[in-house]
């Protein structure tokens, strides 16, 4: 890489990389450089991307909203799902005709792993005209399964968009009933959990309140509910960023994975961020290598059955047009 652009990369990221660590990526950026140009390639990267990734090679980062409606944009031909495999499955979904990698097909998901479309076909003889509104972390087979899409961060526009008095909200039971609390549409819950929001507890909230008086505590609302009324707010990841910029707190925790509080750290140098640590072991298998790996060999190349791909595509864009 030459001198100005690595200069410049580094830094915005010197004070949560040090500068070994840096060099030891170096080699890697520049080929994922070049790589992204000799392919057009584009890399899309959750928020809870390492801040070498997400701040080094990302061209299009944010919450899974914000990938699912960028993905509908993207001119590339090939694109690199720096996240988890029902995020390149979104992504797929909306471009079908483009090639989607992903770096590591064991980057998975707990909640997409606690339902299926048979549990959907049950609940649907249980509850009968109840619409079925399933949450993004979820397989392209569910999606298929279910009536409309939403994220974290539109889920109550997208509950209300329907009209009806109930709602069969899947699979984050948190997330569920979060909502509710916000809505008078009645919602029933699966039983899934983010085996990394599901770790905070509202001991959690009041010990660190205790240790730093005056901090501001954000929650994911895949939190379970006692945590979110302990925090100040809660949010998307894209909602936790934008609070951070607009409210501007001397010190905060964001209740959420890891790595989000680097970057987030990296667009506002200013404010002070407690981390507690709890890493998804997920979005953790993405790394460089293997991205830059991904884009030199062509590898993990993602496919959606075409079977069901018409009806989860319809659900996503449902989703994306409330």
């Amino acid at each position: 890489m030459n001198a100005p652009l690595s200069a410049a990369l580094y830094e915005r990221v010197s004070h949560v990389i040090p500068k070994a660590e840096w060099l030891s990526f170096e080699d890697d950026i520049e080929a994922i450089l070049r790589l992204k140009s000799e392919r057009n390639a584009v890399v899309l990267a959750h928020n809870y991307q390492t801040p070498e990734i997400f701040h080094g090679v990302a061209d299009i980062v944010g919450d899974s909203l914000a990938l699912a409606r960028e993905a509908t944009r993207v001119e590339a031909d090939v694109i690199v799902l720096a996240g988890v495999h029902f995020m390149a499955e979104t992504a797929k979904l909306l471009n079908p005709e483009k090639t989607v990698l992903i770096p590591d097909v064991g980057a998975g998901c707990s909640l997409a792993d606690s339902i299926t479309p048979a549990d959907i076909a049950l609940l649907r003889q249980t509850h009968p005209g109840v619409p079925v509104v399933t949450y993004v972390n979820t397989s392209a087979a569910v999606k298929a399964a279910s009536d409309i899409c939403c994220t974290s961060g539109n889920a109550k526009r997208v509950v209300e968009s329907l009209g009806v008095p109930k709602v069969l909200m899947l699979p984050d039971e948190y997330l569920a009933r979060n909502i509710a609390r916000e809505t008078d549409v009645e919602m029933i819950a699966w039983h899934g959990h983010c085996e990394v929001h599901e770790l905070f507890t509202a001991d959690d909230v009041r010990e660190m309140r205790a240790a730093w008086p005056g901090v501001t505590i954000i929650a994911h609302p895949e939190c379970p509910p006692e945590v979110v009324a302990e925090a100040d707010f809660s949010g998307s990841t894209a909602g936790m960023s934008d609070y951070v910029g607009s409210a501007k707190p001397g010190r905060v925790v964001l209740l959420t994975e890891c790595s989000m509080s680097d970057n987030v750290s990296v667009q506002h140098p200013e404010v002070d961020f407690v981390r507690p640590c709890n890493l998804c072991p997920h979005m953790k298998r993405i790394s460089l290598a293997n991205i830059r790996a991904a884009l030199e060999e062509n590898r993990h190349e993602v496919t959606v059955d075409p079977a069901i791909t018409d009806d989860a595509r319809r659900a996503v864009e449902r989703m994306l047009a409330v």
